[in-house]
């Protein structure tokens, strides 16, 4: 099947994204919706930077601009969109319902454009997907955390085995409660991997944020077949 992934640049759009093309499904397009043309929704993440992460994996990349009171019209044109190119299905790192909508959302508009909702992580364990993430080898930069629960210092952090045992007890271990967004870098995914070489942290509404400045799309190290540990 022909499918778009919706995106957002972090862990769980990427993640499903794989999984389904490890299923056999065709992902010919990512779909994100920006808060303004330099910059999406929640993750806050520039522009520059998904257009980047769209080269590194080498699928092309679809960034819909959108206000809060017009985003379902954007949202349900953008699919409307695909549809018409022939995308059948919409892939999306959904662990439980799209925040601020209404439950069942997302199969309401599906339903309504005639696109098939595929959701490779729906309802798992938060724990087992964010294993299965960093076994799978994806790299994950903490880009925006909740300061009611995560301070400063945890932006910049990558997410791996370490990350998750120095999380807080109160904070899920994907972040599900909006405690923290990342930004992912390389994985199995990736054709090339993004280096990021300067940041800048600042904080706004009850939210730190760390604003990648400098970056670098460079070739993924070769693995020589005859290399052998030491």
């Amino acid at each position: 099947m022909k499918v778009a992934a919706a995106w957002s640049g972090g862990k769980d759009s990427c993640f499903a994204c794989y999984k389904v093309m490890q299923e056999g499904y065709d992902v010919v397009q990512l779909l994100i919706m920006m808060g303004k043309k330099s910059e999406s929704n929640f993750h806050m993440i520039s522009g520059e930077l998904l257009d980047a992460q769209s080269q590194a994996i080498g699928i092309p990349i679809v960034k819909k601009v959108t206000a809060p009171n017009d985003y379902e019209q954007n949202f349900t044109l953008a699919l409307l969109q695909m549809k018409a190119k022939g995308v059948e299905g919409l892939v999306t790192g959904d662990v439980y319902d799209v925040a601020m909508h209404e439950a069942g959302w997302l199969d309401r508009i599906c339903k309504k454009v005639g696109l098939s909702p595929v959701r490779p992580l729906w309802h798992r364990d938060t724990g087992q997907i964010i294993k299965e993430f960093i076994n799978a080898g994806f790299k994950a930069t903490v880009v925006r955390v909740k300061n009611e629960v995560l301070g400063l210092e945890w932006l910049g952090r990558q997410v791996n085995k370490q990350f998750l045992s120095d999380l807080p007890p109160n904070v899920d271990l994907c972040g599900e409660n909006g405690e923290f967004h990342t930004f992912v870098t390389d994985g199995p995914l990736f054709k090339n991997r993004i280096m990021i070489l300067g940041t800048e942290t600042t904080t706004l509404n009850g939210y730190g944020r760390l604003g990648i400045k400098r970056f670098e799309v460079k070739p993924k190290r070769q693995v020589v077949k005859n290399e052998k540990n030491p």
